[in-house]
Protein backbone atom coordinates (compact mmCIF):
# COMPACT_ATOMS: atom_id res chain seq x y z
CA UNK A 1 0.00 0.00 0.00
CA UNK A 2 2.83 2.49 0.53
CA UNK A 3 4.12 1.97 -3.12
CA UNK A 4 0.84 2.46 -4.37
CA UNK A 5 0.50 5.72 -2.31
CA UNK A 6 3.64 6.97 -3.31
CA UNK A 7 2.92 6.26 -7.25
CA UNK A 8 -0.59 7.92 -6.66
CA UNK A 9 0.94 11.09 -5.03
CA UNK A 10 4.04 11.36 -7.78
CA UNK A 11 1.47 11.05 -10.58
CA UNK A 12 -0.90 13.91 -8.84
CA UNK A 13 2.05 16.04 -7.93
CA UNK A 14 3.59 15.71 -11.48
CA UNK A 15 -0.15 16.08 -13.14
CA UNK A 16 -0.21 19.35 -11.05
CA UNK A 17 3.33 20.51 -11.97
CA UNK A 18 1.85 20.18 -16.12
CA UNK A 19 -1.33 22.15 -14.67
CA UNK A 20 0.34 24.81 -13.53
CA UNK A 21 2.56 25.01 -16.44
CA UNK A 22 -0.41 25.72 -18.58
CA UNK A 23 -1.91 27.77 -16.80
CA UNK A 24 1.21 29.89 -16.77
CA UNK A 25 1.66 29.64 -20.42
CA UNK A 26 -2.05 30.54 -20.44
CA UNK A 27 -2.24 33.49 -18.63
CA UNK A 28 1.16 34.69 -20.48
CA UNK A 29 -0.77 35.07 -23.68
CA UNK A 30 -3.89 36.51 -22.60
CA UNK A 31 -1.61 38.88 -20.96
CA UNK A 32 0.45 38.85 -24.23
CA UNK A 33 -2.36 39.10 -26.94
CA UNK A 34 -4.22 41.81 -24.93
CA UNK A 35 -1.29 44.05 -24.56
CA UNK A 36 1.23 43.44 -27.12
CA UNK A 37 -0.87 42.52 -29.97
CA UNK A 38 -3.67 44.71 -28.70
CA UNK A 39 -6.19 41.49 -30.02
CA UNK A 40 -7.06 39.54 -26.54
CA UNK A 41 -7.62 36.45 -27.21
CA UNK A 42 -11.32 34.48 -26.60
CA UNK A 43 -10.17 31.24 -25.01
CA UNK A 44 -7.78 32.11 -22.78
CA UNK A 45 -9.71 33.64 -19.56
CA UNK A 46 -12.13 30.34 -19.79
CA UNK A 47 -9.35 28.21 -19.80
CA UNK A 48 -7.76 29.55 -17.08
CA UNK A 49 -11.08 29.27 -14.95
CA UNK A 50 -11.16 25.30 -15.95
CA UNK A 51 -7.36 24.99 -14.79
CA UNK A 52 -8.18 26.87 -11.93
CA UNK A 53 -11.19 24.26 -10.83
CA UNK A 54 -8.30 21.47 -11.41
CA UNK A 55 -5.56 22.69 -9.55
CA UNK A 56 -7.18 23.59 -6.65
CA UNK A 57 -9.35 20.66 -6.11
CA UNK A 58 -6.36 18.30 -6.94
CA UNK A 59 -4.23 20.28 -5.21
CA UNK A 60 -6.39 19.53 -1.91
CA UNK A 61 -6.10 16.56 -2.12
CA UNK A 62 -2.73 16.56 -2.80
CA UNK A 63 -2.50 19.47 0.54
CA UNK A 64 -4.60 16.40 2.51
CA UNK A 65 -1.63 13.86 1.84
CA UNK A 66 1.21 15.82 2.91
CA UNK A 67 -1.20 17.08 5.93
CA UNK A 68 -0.88 20.95 4.99
CA UNK A 69 -4.72 21.47 5.83
CA UNK A 70 -4.45 23.45 9.36
CA UNK A 71 -7.36 22.81 10.09
CA UNK A 72 -7.52 19.11 10.00
CA UNK A 73 -4.98 18.75 12.86
CA UNK A 74 -5.26 21.66 15.14
CA UNK A 75 -7.32 19.92 17.44
CA UNK A 76 -5.26 16.34 17.07
CA UNK A 77 -2.54 18.03 17.52
CA UNK A 78 -2.69 18.88 21.21
CA UNK A 79 -3.54 15.05 22.34
CA UNK A 80 -1.31 12.08 22.88
CA UNK A 81 -1.56 8.84 22.65
CA UNK A 82 -4.90 6.69 22.28
CA UNK A 83 -6.66 9.94 22.05
CA UNK A 84 -4.85 10.92 19.81
CA UNK A 85 -5.05 7.97 17.83
CA UNK A 86 -9.36 7.95 18.19
CA UNK A 87 -9.08 11.70 16.86
CA UNK A 88 -7.18 10.93 14.02
CA UNK A 89 -9.59 8.09 12.71
CA UNK A 90 -12.11 10.06 13.58
CA UNK A 91 -11.02 12.96 11.25
CA UNK A 92 -10.22 11.01 8.63
CA UNK A 93 -13.68 9.06 8.96
CA UNK A 94 -14.96 12.43 8.59
CA UNK A 95 -13.24 13.36 5.55
CA UNK A 96 -14.14 10.02 3.90
CA UNK A 97 -17.81 10.51 4.18
CA UNK A 98 -17.43 14.27 2.82
CA UNK A 99 -15.38 12.98 -0.09
CA UNK A 100 -18.00 10.00 -0.84
CA UNK A 101 -21.26 11.36 -0.12
CA UNK A 102 -20.28 15.13 -1.92
CA UNK A 103 -17.36 14.95 -4.02
CA UNK A 104 -17.69 11.01 -5.10
CA UNK A 105 -21.42 11.10 -5.53
CA UNK A 106 -22.42 14.49 -6.02
CA UNK A 107 -19.87 15.01 -8.52
CA UNK A 108 -20.83 11.77 -10.34
CA UNK A 109 -24.15 13.22 -10.23
CA UNK A 110 -23.48 16.56 -11.89
CA UNK A 111 -21.39 14.76 -14.72
CA UNK A 112 -24.17 13.28 -15.80
CA UNK A 113 -26.79 15.77 -15.67
CA UNK A 114 -23.85 17.84 -17.34
CA UNK A 115 -23.61 15.45 -20.31
CA UNK A 116 -27.21 14.67 -19.94
CA UNK A 117 -27.82 17.93 -20.96
CA UNK A 118 -24.95 18.70 -23.52
CA UNK A 119 -23.87 21.67 -21.58
CA UNK A 120 -21.32 23.42 -23.52
CA UNK A 121 -18.02 25.61 -22.49
CA UNK A 122 -18.84 29.37 -24.54
CA UNK A 123 -15.36 29.50 -25.82
CA UNK A 124 -13.27 26.45 -25.69
CA UNK A 125 -16.65 24.42 -26.81
CA UNK A 126 -16.48 21.91 -24.96
CA UNK A 127 -18.50 19.99 -22.64
CA UNK A 128 -18.51 20.89 -19.33
CA UNK A 129 -18.86 17.29 -17.70
CA UNK A 130 -15.22 17.30 -18.48
CA UNK A 131 -14.81 20.15 -16.79
CA UNK A 132 -16.72 18.75 -13.56
CA UNK A 133 -15.05 15.17 -13.51
CA UNK A 134 -12.53 16.64 -11.23
CA UNK A 135 -14.79 16.45 -8.43
CA UNK A 136 -15.12 12.84 -8.36
CA UNK A 137 -11.80 12.32 -9.15
CA UNK A 138 -10.81 14.33 -5.96
CA UNK A 139 -13.37 12.30 -4.25
CA UNK A 140 -11.48 9.20 -5.34
CA UNK A 141 -8.12 10.50 -4.29
CA UNK A 142 -9.48 11.81 -0.94
CA UNK A 143 -11.50 8.88 0.33
CA UNK A 144 -7.93 6.95 -0.85
CA UNK A 145 -5.83 9.09 1.43
CA UNK A 146 -8.44 9.02 4.33
CA UNK A 147 -8.65 5.22 4.23
CA UNK A 148 -4.98 4.99 3.85
CA UNK A 149 -4.10 7.45 6.80
CA UNK A 150 -6.69 5.34 9.04
CA UNK A 151 -4.97 2.19 8.19
CA UNK A 152 -1.75 3.35 9.33
CA UNK A 153 -2.98 4.65 12.01
CA UNK A 154 -4.90 1.30 13.12
CA UNK A 155 -1.92 -1.26 11.61
CA UNK A 156 1.21 1.08 12.88
CA UNK A 157 -0.14 2.54 16.10
CA UNK A 158 0.98 6.12 14.96
CA UNK A 159 0.41 8.71 12.39
CA UNK A 160 3.15 10.92 10.90
CA UNK A 161 2.33 14.22 10.20
CA UNK A 162 5.47 16.54 9.68
CA UNK A 163 8.12 16.03 11.52
CA UNK A 164 6.37 14.95 15.08
CA UNK A 165 5.57 11.06 15.26
CA UNK A 166 2.70 10.26 17.38
CA UNK A 167 3.51 6.62 18.98
CA UNK A 168 1.01 5.01 20.86
CA UNK A 169 0.44 4.42 25.03
CA UNK A 170 0.30 0.94 25.53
Amino acid sequence: MEKFTGVITKVLSVFLILLMAIIVLDVTWQIFTRFILQHPSSFTEELAGFLLIWIGLLGASYAYYTHAHLGIDILASRLRGVKRQIVDILINLIVLLFALFIMLLGGLKLVNITFTLNQISPSLEIPMGYVYLVLPLTGLLMIYYALYFIIQTLKKGKIEKGNADIIPVD
